[in-house]
């Protein structure tokens, strides 16, 4: 499987770490460790394969002129049943924008109608912790609500990540936004 991913600058992300090993070190989750090469993201887009060569060209292309966007997470939330903890973007037209032309440039490649990151399905979100237990997430949850303020920050690269089943996500290709 395949995603492509909107990465944050260094402090934004930065900070997110910090609070995934704070989550870790309360016993909440160890969401940081599941899976190697893991970074604080949101995800735009998946599949379950792309041809990696033309792909990447077609983001080169694609994101050649495109701008860094703000980024503010201030709501804390989870998904129903699925025990997944994570912080909420405010949305803004930019990153609907960032969201809505990139399923347009890349219609073509829509190779899963159930992905969860189609144009009128997509929740933007920046995951803290998933798989937990009802308690944790509840810890979780208070955790996140008690401990931290609003975050801040800046997506300035865009990512394609491929997830395998040997816990290993790695960013395979990153292509950095202009300042506008």
């Amino acid at each position: 499987m395949y995603a492509v991913i909107a990465l944050f600058d260094t402090v934004l992300e930065q900070r997110i770490k910090k609070i995934w090993e704070e989550l870790e070190s309360n016993k909440i989750s160890y969401y940081a460790r599941e899976v190697e090469d893991r970074v604080p993201h949101i995800t735009l887009a998946s599949y379950k394969e792309v041809s990696v060569t033309n792909f990447i060209n077609e983001m080169e292309t694609f994101y050649k002129d495109k701008g860094k966007i703000q980024v503010e997470f201030q709501a804390v939330g989870s998904f129903i049943n699925t025990k997944t903890l994570f912080y909420s973007p405010t949305v803004t037209k930019e990153l609907i924008e960032l969201h809505s032309d990139y399923h347009r440039y890349f219609a073509s490649f829509n190779n899963d109608e159930e992905s969860l990151y189609l144009p009128g399905k997509w929740v933007p979100h920046c995951t803290l912790a998933n798989r937990l237990s009802e308690e944790k997430l509840q810890d979780g949850y208070s955790y996140c609500l008690k401990s931290n303020e609003k975050l801040e920050g800046e997506i300035n690269r865009i990512g394609l990540i491929r997830v395998d089943s040997s816990k290993h996500a790695p960013v395979i290709y990153s292509k950095s936004l202009i300042e506008l």
